[in-house]
């Protein structure tokens, strides 16, 4: 995959990497056309116009009439200045399209000649032309080699991988013993996520030519030279897509360690694939949480290449993670250096400046920079951004798991059937299953910790699928013990995890995480349950297909927004989605400047914030002072643990949420201490009785919930929207035989 990778860098602006990645193929087979023009066009754009025109001479010695190579060479002459020698390349470039015209004149069924003709469109950008031309020559001569792999190639440049599949599929018909038209079959199947046809593919070009050099790139290769570095890499990429962690570090441990063998002749491979697996097993260690060492794996890949963009991305992604902001926004702004043209690690770095509550020039960044592709669905939600951009973000991430499933090569699912429940038959219990990395010491397990075992066990049947370890709290106690069924499936790879709740007929598959850290989206791609739902951990819409409801509010989720949800909403009753601003990313000026204003107009108010994180301390005293505020109005606190937590929010007098009057409002209650008094004693009194304290209550109404749900899967009736009603007998219609004898949860 040499000419690939030196094929990428080279479109990222990474002309270096690409030279790099192009001498190591050119080295192993000095004749590859292809490699040889990208290292002339490498060798131009690094200014090194005497190489690129060496390497042009080379591409013209191997094929003489080559307009590519002519084109190339008088650029360069050009740039040098040397106009009578450029002008007599771009004659050459013009005197072969003139000479393959005249052949189609003369000979009009002669079908290389409409083959070279479209391998000039194709240089000169007309890709239309290129395709009628190169279908023409195959048209002609069925059989063409050629034509076939340079259609495939075209095809594989615009993104159509599919059509590309069938041209190299026809290119290996046509000349069954190339490896290379098998080799790129299995490049195309790999890019589509078909892994087992690109294995298969590759094994073909393998058994066609033992010595191909391309398959050593292929994960087939192992079984040739097993300590090959870039095919160890190949697999341990492949490992860690899979999330079969501990394996992938392992391969990428054995690359590193063949990297340092290599002889003194191959130390620029060594160099590169040395880079490639640090940076590899570093993305490992952070997706395993042993981020201390990912920082330190992507520190010597940035030491060993300093130009590498993707190095410094990396670090500053894992420095954000453990909370070294700052050090963060150094090496996002270095990466950007480096590669300007970085959507990911523009959005990354907007991101971190959020957190830190660095608002200098915020509107222009946003509006000047071409964020959307490229920001993470979580972090969209702290941005500025309409609500169909949100949707549209969510949906190309949702399309990237669906991506990721189909890897897995794993059929469709067979579900539990449309079968109603019966009132009288605890064996058919509704099968719920929780899909969730929090099951710990984390928000989710602070809010839902009792909900898994109040859930009514007799139309029941719960199963918590742990994807995170263990992490000793009792926060995960709770959940293992409550719970009827508690699975930790955080080794497994995804594929196995849907086997694993489709095998026990999960009827309903709820998404504790959506798009947050931890999550295993693809699970839910593979649809191993027929009713799948998202809830808590995501508040936003998924974009997701294969996600039927989004559990919500009426308030926070209207009817009249539905079409910002790819999902059905249901509706919660006594439901409340609250904000907060307690981490410093949720903040933007608005707020802040209401927040101002009241500490303003209130005498000796003070406003209590966390340092969640640090980093945004200094600067958010620094523009409460700007705006007139007092440096003692403004408290800061460190996060402490969640009891502490819990008991010193007693000490605060008041929590808003909501824009619409909130700065008169709290004014008011202020300057009003009687009225404040009032509303704090009613929630006293209340505290036992009102549905916002009654768990139970709310476990009821999301019992109601699923029994809707499967009714309206077992009535043949597509998803949608509803709202849970308390003493709806509605909901009895949800079993058989007999509706009228069935007893629901009864009412607090």
């Amino acid at each position: 995959m040499h000419l690939e990778i030196a094929q990428r860098s080279y479109n990222a602006g990474d002309y270096r990497a690409a030279l790099e990645q192009s001498n190591a193929l050119y080295m192993e087979n000095p004749g590859r056309l292809e490699n040889l023009l990208l290292l002339g066009a490498a060798y131009y754009q690094l200014g090194q116009f005497d190489m690129c025109i060496a390497k042009n001479e080379e591409a013209v010695a191997i094929q003489p009439n080559f307009p590519e190579s002519f084109n190339n060479m008088a650029n360069a002459w050009r740039e040098k200045g040397d106009i009578d020698r450029a002008i007599q390349c771009y004659e050459h470039a013009i005197q072969a399209y003139t000479y393959f015209r005249e052949a189609i004149r003369i000979a009009p069924t002669c079908a290389s000649a409409w083959c070279n003709i479209a391998g000039i469109f194709m240089q000169w950008g007309d890709f239309n032309k290129a395709v009628l031309y190169y279908k023409e020559a195959i048209k002609l001569k069925p059989t063409f080699y050629d034509a076939h792999m340079n259609l495939g190639n075209l095809y594989k440049v615009v993104g159509m991988c599919q059509d590309a599949i069938v041209s190299f599929q026809n290119a290996a018909q046509a000349s069954p013993h190339n490896a290379v038209a098998y080799g790129n079959l299995g490049d195309a199947y790999y890019e589509q996520g078909q892994l087992d046809l690109a294995i298969l593919s590759y094994r073909h070009a393998t058994n066609c030519n033992p010595s191909y050099v391309e398959a050593y790139n292929n994960l087939t290769c192992l079984a040739l030279q097993p300590n090959h570095p870039q095919a160890l890499t190949n697999l341990g990429n492949v490992y860690m897509e899979r999330s079969m962690l501990d394996i992938a570090v392992s391969h990428f441990m054995a690359a590193l360690a063949v990297t340092t063998r290599l002889s003194a002749a191959y130390n620029n491979w060594a160099m590169i694939y040395k880079q490639q697996s640090l940076v590899n097993r570093g993305n490992t260690f952070k997706e395993a949480g042993r981020v201390s060492e990912a920082i330190q794996d992507y520190l010597q890949a940035s030491v060993i290449k300093p130009t590498m963009a993707k190095a410094h991305a990396n670090l500053a992604c894992a420095y954000k993670e453990t909370g070294l902001m700052e050090l963060a926004i150094v090496s996002y702004k270095q990466a950007l250096q480096l590669c300007p043209d970085f959507p990911e690690v523009t959005c990354n770095l907007l991101h971190a400046l959020q957190c830190v509550c660095d608002w200098d020039d915020r509107e222009e960044k946003f509006t000047k920079r071409s964020l959307p592709p490229s920001v993470q669905p979580l972090h969209a939600m702290a941005f500025p951004f309409d609500p169909t951009l949100a949707l549209e973000i969510s949906k190309k991430y949702a399309d990237h798991y669906s991506l990721v499933a189909s890897r897995f090569g794993l059929p469709a699912f067979t579900h539990a059937s449309r079968t109603p429940m019966k009132s009288d038959d605890r064996a058919s219990r509704l099968r719920i299953g929780y899909l969730s990395s929090d099951f710990g010491n984390h928000p989710l397990s602070h809010l839902m910790g009792s909900v898994f075992g109040m859930h009514n066990k007799d139309i029941v049947e719960v199963f918590c699928y742990a994807l995170s370890q263990d992490d000793g709290t009792e926060w995960r106690q709770r959940v293992k013990v409550e719970a009827e069924h508690f699975i930790d499936v955080s080794a497994m790879p995804s594929d196995m995890i849907a086997k694993v709740i489709n095998e026990v007929k999960i009827q309903i598959l709820i998404n504790l995480n959506g798009y947050t850290k931890g999550a295993r989206n693809e699970v839910f791609a593979m649809q191993p349950a027929p009713i799948q739902v998202s809830y808590m951990g995501f508040p936003a819409t998924t974009g997701a297909s294969y996600i039927d409801y989004l559990i919500t509010d009426e308030f926070v989720s209207p009817l009249e927004y539905s079409h910002i949800y790819s999902e059905k909403l249901v509706h919660l009753p006594h439901c409340y989605f609250v904000n907060d601003y307690k981490q410093l990313y949720k903040m933007d000026p608005d707020i802040f400047n209401t927040w101002c204003n009241i500490l303003k107009r209130v005498p000796n108010s003070v406003l209590w914030l966390l340092r969640f994180p640090a980093a945004g301390e200094m600067r958010l005293r620094a523009y409460a002072i700007s705006k007139g505020v007092r440096p003692d109005q403004i408290i800061f606190t460190d996060v402490a643990a969640k009891n502490e937590h819990i008991r010193r929010s007693a000490l605060a007098d008041l929590f808003l949420d909501t824009l619409k009057e909130y700065e008169e409002r709290a004014v008011f209650l202020a300057m009003n201490p009687p009225e404040l008094q009032t509303l704090t004693s009613r929630l006293r009194a209340v505290r036992k009785t009102c549905p916002l304290f009654d768990t139970s209550r709310w476990v009821k109404n999301l019992d109601r919930a699923y029994l809707k749900m499967w009714h309206l899967y077992c009535s043949g009736s597509h998803p949608q929207h509803f709202k849970v009603v308390e003493n709806d007998t509605g909901y009895a219609d949800c079993f058989k035989p007999d509706p009228a004898h069935v007893t629901l949860p009864s009412e607090v």
